[in-house]
């Protein structure tokens, strides 16, 4: 497996999907790694960002602990969707990619994986992610699975469009939001949008700390992202978004009336956020990846607070 890896791969994932892979004859082994770094297997990082607003939805929704069949369903979903989510974004993007430093190693990108089977791959995953919710769930989380399914294969194309690909992304990666709740309650009270507010907000900082990374080269490649938008405003309107997050989650709080926990996390995750802005003040690409992966903390903290209050309710 000697092929160039996109730059922005964990080298520890890498080095676990390796030894995972030798298990397999050797002439398979390159094009079953290329089709794992194709859906991020080399990037956890990202399914735990879903994964998080994800289970603060079961947890809320179910007011402790959630029954062990939509946690097992909505987080695999969360898996299988994620990694369709990247095959498509990778299709999308395949004549970007290749002028972006950090992108230009992904496979699509690279002539390693054609477009047919990125195509082949996200509909396969789709599926399963489908079947899963048609077996396990109710008709109202069926109904809603629709517009998840549309909204993830949307966000990919929405940045030739719109300036705010930012927000499209954190409707699509927030929908499991209401699903959960509808999976859960049957029902989607106002909690639910409050949560799924808080998410596109979330999803906004992170993915804008992203793509200030590759802001320079989207700039040239002709991309639209919120990190170009905002231009050197950039930080002033992260903070205000951080802060209109946590006030927010703050609500969700109040609503669901979280204990001492919660809000012990919720103060944990503003000085995580003023920990960013402070590490983006040059605005150096590895600090504004480093600020990106730190959101990793921020939605798990906050899931343990609510979590820890839940149960002491």
């Amino acid at each position: 497996m000697n092929a160039a890896r996109p730059a922005d791969a964990s080298q520890r994932s890498t080095r676990v999907l390796e030894i995972l892979l030798r298990v397999l004859p050797e002439a398979w082994r390159d094009k079953a790694h290329d089709l794992l770094v194709l859906v991020r297997m080399d990037r956890p990082v990202g399914a735990l960002l879903l994964l998080w607003p994800t289970w603060w939805a079961l947890w809320l929704a179910a007011g402790d602990f959630p029954p062990w069949k939509p946690l097992l369903v909505f987080t695999a979903g969360v898996f299988l969707m994620r990694a369709a989510g990247c095959a498509i974004n990778d299709y999308a993007d395949r004549d970007l990619d290749p002028r972006v430093q950090r992108t230009a190693g992904r496979p699509l990108a690279a002539g390693r994986v054609t477009p047919r089977a990125a195509l082949v791959v996200f509909a396969l995953l789709s599926l399963v992610a489908f079947a899963l919710v048609l077996a396990f769930t109710n008709r109202l989380t069926i109904e809603l699975s629709f517009a998840g399914a549309a909204l993830a294969a949307l966000y990919p194309f929405s940045k030739r469009y719109t300036s705010l690909p930012q927000v499209v992304l954190g409707a699509a990666f927030g929908w499991g939001i209401p699903m959960a709740f509808a999976a859960v309650t049957d029902s989607l009270p106002p909690l639910c949008w409050l949560l799924f507010l808080g998410n596109v907000l979330f999803s906004t900082i992170y993915d804008t700390e992203y793509a200030m990374v590759d802001r320079d080269e989207d700039r040239k490649a002709g991309a639209r992202s919120t990190a170009i938008l905002f231009g050197d405003a950039d930080l002033p309107i992260l903070g205000v978004l951080m802060c209109t997050f946590a006030l927010c989650m703050g609500m969700v709080g109040v609503r669901a009336q979280l204990g001492l926990p919660y809000w012990i996390a919720l103060a944990i995750a503003a000085l995580l956020f003023a920990w960013q802005l402070w590490a983006m003040r040059k605005r150096a690409r590895d600090r504004c990846f480093a600020a990106f992966r730190n959101n990793n903390w921020v939605g798990g903290i906050l899931w343990l607070g609510m979590l820890l209050a839940l149960a002491m309710h």
